[in-house]
């Protein structure tokens, strides 16, 4: 059973990004496209400018980002983060950062998708930091990228079909994560929103004596500068906050 003690208000997820400033083919500095199955996120801008590229059944939108802005988007969401100048960013990840565990699927063209032994290689680290992780992350940003421009492309000419085949892929390829996933999300928000209903019932029948373990937890960024899937991250090694988990 997984056990995620004193996890954030709701039990989200929490890391740090400073978007990539790579150019990638159609001359945009910004990150790898990718979606969640199961999870919102959320970004709060903390500095700098910017935008997020999003493809959803509505088409394609650009959302400017500025410090103080806060954009997010529901499961199924293509989204690229977009670098216009020192962009920064705190991420808000729904179900106990999932989205770093496994809750996202790269844009990547339909011949890795329909091969999860070639997809896993693609969207794989060989290593946490150094030249030889940062070659891997640019090289899986651009093979994003060139299958998110084919899906951009035709969602702007009024075809959904490659957007909503891309859907299916992603879903056939994290399809046997979800027994972990279901054990994540009951040891997180499941077990947060049950807690909260068990003291509401304490506090109905005037037994408030839950209270009686309260404290206070803080934490700092365990890892500086690694290769996200938006840009560099900054993450916690905290149960519920960050999972440990690889950069894909």
């Amino acid at each position: 059973m997984v056990s995620l003690p004193h996890p954030l208000p709701g039990a989200v997820g929490l890391s740090h990004l400073s978007a990539y400033d790579w150019e990638a083919a159609d001359g945009v500095c910004g990150g790898s496209p990718h979606l969640h199955l199961v999870c919102t996120e959320a970004y709060v801008v903390t500095g700098g400018r910017g935008a997020v590229q999003t493809l959803s059944p509505d088409g394609y939108r650009e959302t400017p980002l500025q410090a103080g802005a806060v954009a997010w988007f529901t499961p199924g969401t293509v989204h690229r983060m977009v670098q216009g100048g020192g962009l920064r960013i705190t991420v808000l990840m729904q179900n106990s950062g999932l989205p770093e565990a496994g809750d996202a699927v790269f844009t990547f063209p339909p011949s890795y998708l329909d091969d999860p032994e070639r997809y896993a290689a693609a969207a794989a680290l060989p290593a946490v930091s150094g030249p030889e992780a940062e070659t891997a992350a640019l090289r899986r940003r651009d093979l994003a990228v060139e299958g998110y421009l084919v899906l951009r492309r035709a969602l702007e000419a009024g075809d959904n079909g490659p957007y909503l085949a891309f859907q299916r892929a992603a879903a056939r390829l994290v399809r046997a994560k979800v027994p972990a996933w279901r054990e994540l999300w009951r040891a997180g928000a499941l077990a947060t929103a049950e807690r909260t209903g068990a003291q509401l019932d304490a506090l109905e029948a005037g037994e408030p004596g839950y209270l009686a373990g309260s404290d206070m937890y803080a934490a700092a960024p365990t890892r500086l500068g690694g290769y996200g899937m938006c840009g560099r991250r900054d993450e916690y090694a905290l149960p519920g906050t960050t999972l440990p988990v690889p950069d894909a």
